[in-house]
Parts: structure tokens; C-alpha cells; sequence
């Protein structure tokens, strides 16, 4: 521990008012009848883990907010969960609310701001040291939680309160980079999906042109569309479009899983090797990196073997749906539908049918245990095809957005890098903030 630094417990740093360190409230006292649509949000586990309460809440009256009162959490607090996820910990936030009641599945630290600063202790339980603690003192009765007399004895390393805020300066000025990034790669993603619909899915370009009016397109790209509809076998589709199936787009290829059991195909593995789960923990559909590798050994046991960038990854079952363009050459397990998009067809444009068309894929799945779509199931699905014109200019439109989107999730591993060295040296007092 660095100079100037001394051991504290968090009991020690609670504020000296009526109870700024207490659980939730008794089992009986809230139950899901009282959450109504309006009101005082309550602090759920789907609400943590994040340096902020956020998310989607469900809400009590005032009156029974009033009635647990001991239970409520005001900006600025921190909040823990007692069982369930542990080791989740958030900071509630200045707005947009000016309280929030705290589950039964939760503790509440009023701090004492003269001692320290709440952003500093939410990183300071985000290391690795401060989460093995909390693994380590788990009580194992039942149901894995913890307590507040647990909680109480933590023991957490208190700098000086300027260099405390300094700490969490630096850290929370990464995390708000890497929040700004994602909140942009949201809004260009969901500009990108809008723009597929409007041209290929709802026609709107061809209906403004059917009916007269402007298509609110630059003109070189609105004379590209037809101007009346035809007859298809998916109904009403633009006059000359043809209807083909996916696989005339796409190579479409699934994956497998090399033994687990022999460590010739994982041990110093160097190839990304793919499940749905890490489509699972992404933001965006961009997949820069895989939890898993596989050796040379490994990847021989996959028929479909290392696919290129620009490969589209739907998951196939468990369920269906996670998607992402692979930004690396990636094998993949049996838990994918992969698709390699054929000479003039964008990945972007595989991306977006994949999501708009998920219901449909969804209806062709078949199971008893649960829904999978198989690969000659998959390669039949008919899109309507536009033609080659339509096509380019979707993709010179939609690539510069996907390609923003990667661009920001690649500088967002950087800094979430970076966050996470410094996090546990800044936190011990190995790294000073001037040195930072």
C-alpha cells in the first residue's frame, strides 16, 4: 500500500447518520403486487454492476416508499448486492431520480463524504483483490450471500481524500469515454437497421416513387429504385427484384467443439474460436476477440474451419439471435449459423436481414428440448434481392456507419485496457496519481 495510505473498514467510512449502512427490506414488506408503473424506482440486480444504478426499474408508490423509508438510497450512495450476483456494486446517481428503494436482494453504504468519495470505493470494489474478498468470506448456507456485518468489516484501502477523487477522476473519465462509445455505436447501429428497412424491407423509396412523391434521396441513388411493385411469392415486392435464397448470398457453414479433454487442441491455443456467449456479453455486433483459443490441432477438428473477417455469426439456438460481423478470422462451435458473404454481397447487409428477419428464422426452428435452426433449414430462407446498383449504394452507405461502430468498440478495448491496469495500481497506491 502506497504512502500516506491507511486500511479502513467500510463500516468506518459510513456517514454518521440514522442507517447509512442497511439491507433491504424484510421479505414481506415488498413483493411484486406493489410495483406499479410510476413512481420511486427500485434497485433490482439487473440495475447493478455498471459504475451507475441504471436500466430499466420497476417503480412503488410514494406511500410505500414512505413506509421503508430506512431502505432508501439517495444520490451518491453505494449500493451491494447481498445474494444472487455478488460482487456487484453501484453508485446511484445524481439523476434522474432524487431516490430509490433498495431491494431485498441488496445493501445500501451512506458515505461519509469527509472520509471518502463513493466513485473511489465503487472502483475500489471492482478490483480483482476486493472480489476474491468478497468470494472468500461468501456464506455458503442456502443461498451464496453475504450480510451487512460482512459488508461492515471489509476492509478497503483509504488514500487522502484529494488524491481518492483524483483516482476516481482518471478511472471515471475512461468509463465515460467507453460509455460515449457505446451510446454512439447504439445510435449508428440503429441508423444502419433503419435505413435496411426502409429500403428492403418496407420498399419506401419504391413506394414514394409508385405514388409521386419525393423520395427524400440524392437523385443518382433515387433513379436506382423502380418505380410500381409486382407480385411475389412474399407478396408485393419492387417490379423486377428477385426472390433467392439466403444461401445465394451467403456460404453458410456451422462449427463444432474440439475435446475439451485433449490439450493438444486448446493448451497455447492462437486461434479465436467462438460461442454464442461471446456474442452474448456485446453491445454492438462487432466481434473484436473471443474468451477461448484454439491451437492448429483444434482448429483440424473443425470442418468448417477459420473463417474470414466480415463473417456474419447468428447463434443458432439458446437462442437464436445473438449476431456480429467477426472482425478477426474466427472457428466457431456448433452453437452458429455462420455466414461468409459471396462476391457482391456486404456484410452489412447479411447483419441486418439476419435481424429483421429473426422471426421468420425463428418459425423454420425445430426442437424438443429447445428451438435450433439447422443449417438446411437456414439456406433456403428467401430474401428479395435488389438489384446490383441498390445493393453498392446500401453498402457505401451503411459500411461508413458499421464501420464507425468498429472503430469505436476497437478504441473501447483499448481504454477498457488501459482502465484495467491502471485500476488495481491506482487502487493499491503502486501507481500514484502523478504518475498516471
Amino acid at each position: 500500500m502506497g504512502r500516506e495510505w491507511r486500511e479502513s473498514t467500510l463500516g468506518d467510512l459510513a456517514a454518521p447518520v440514522r442507517n447509512a449502512l442497511v439491507g433491504g427490506p424484510f421479505g414481506s414488506n415488498l413483493v411484486s403486487h406493489d410495483y406499479v408503473g410510476a413512481g420511486i424506482p427500485v434497485i433490482r440486480g439487473q440495475n447493478m454492476g455498471g459504475r451507475w444504478v441504471s436500466g430499466d426499474f420497476v417503480f412503488v408508490t410514494e406511500a410505500k416508499a414512505a413506509s421503508l423509508e430506512a431502505n432508501l438510497a439517495h444520490p451518491g450512495d453505494i449500493v451491494f448486492t447481498q445474494r444472487g450476483t455478488l460482487g456487484q456494486v453501484s453508485v446511484v446517481p445524481e439523476e434522474p431520480f432524487d431516490r430509490y428503494l433498495v431491494s431485498q436482494s441488496q445493501m445500501k453504504l451512506t458515505v461519509n463524504r469527509e472520509l471518502a468519495d463513493p466513485v473511489f470505493l465503487y472502483y475500489v470494489f471492482s478490483t480483482a483483490m476486493q472480489q476474491a474478498y468478497i468470494r472468500q468470506n461468501t456464506i455458503q448456507t442456502g443461498v451464496p450471500h453475504t450480510n451487512l456485518g460482512i459488508l461492515r468489516d471489509t476492509p478497503v484501502p483509504v488514500p487522502s481524500l484529494a488524491e481518492q477523487r483524483a483516482i476516481a477522476h482518471i478511472l471515471g473519465t475512461l468509463d465515460d469515454k467507453i460509455e460515449l462509445n457505446r451510446r454512439m455505436s447504439e445510435t449508428l447501429e440503429a441508423m444502419a437497421r433503419a435505413l435496411f428497412r426502409s429500403w428492403f424491407v418496407d420498399f419506401d423509396p419504391v413506394r414514394a416513387k409508385a405514388e409521386g412523391r419525393d423520395t427524400g434521396l440524392p437523385p443518382h441513388i433515387a433513379e436506382l429504385f423502380p418505380d410500381s411493385f409486382e407480385d411475389s411469392e412474399l407478396g408485393e415486392a419492387p417490379a423486377g427484384w428477385r426472390i433467392r435464397p439466403i444461401s445465394a448470398f451467403a456460404d453458410v457453414a456451422g462449427g463444432t467443439t474440439p475435446s475439451t479433454k485433449e490439450p493438444a487442441y486448446w493448451e497455447g491455443g492462437v486461434h479465436a474460436w467462438a460461442t454464442p456467449k461471446d456474442l452474448s456479453r456485446l453491445s454492438v455486433p462487432v466481434l473484436l476477440d473471443t474468451e477461448r483459443r484454439i491451437t492448429d490441432a483444434g482448429l483440424a477438428q473443425i470442418g468448417s474451419g477459420l473463417l474470414p473477417k466480415g463473417t456474419v455469426l447468428l447463434s443458432s439456438r439458446a437462442p437464436i439471435g445473438y449476431l456480429a460481423v467477426a472482425e478477426i478470422p474466427v472457428a466457431i462451435n456448433q452453437g452458429f449459423i455462420a455466414m461468409t458473404p459471396k462476391e457482391g454481397t456486404p456484410s452489412v447487409f447479411l447483419l441486418f436481414w439476419a435481424s429483421v428477419a429473426h422471426a421468420e428464422i425463428v418459425s423454420r426452428a425445430n426442437g424438443s428440448t429447445f428451438l435450433e435452426i439447422s443449417k438446411a433449414n437456414f439456406r433456403p430462407i428467401p430474401v428479395v434481392t435488389p438489384s446490383d446498383a441498390v445493393m453498392q449504394a446500401y453498402e457505401e452507405r451503411a459500411r461508413g456507419l458499421y464501420e464507425r461502430i468498429a472503430a469505436n468498440e476497437r478504441e473501447s478495448g483499448t481504454l477498457s485496457a488501459a482502465r484495467d491496469a491502471l485500476l488495481p495500481k491506482l487502487i493499491s497506491g503502486e501507481v500514484r496519481v502523478s504518475d498516471a
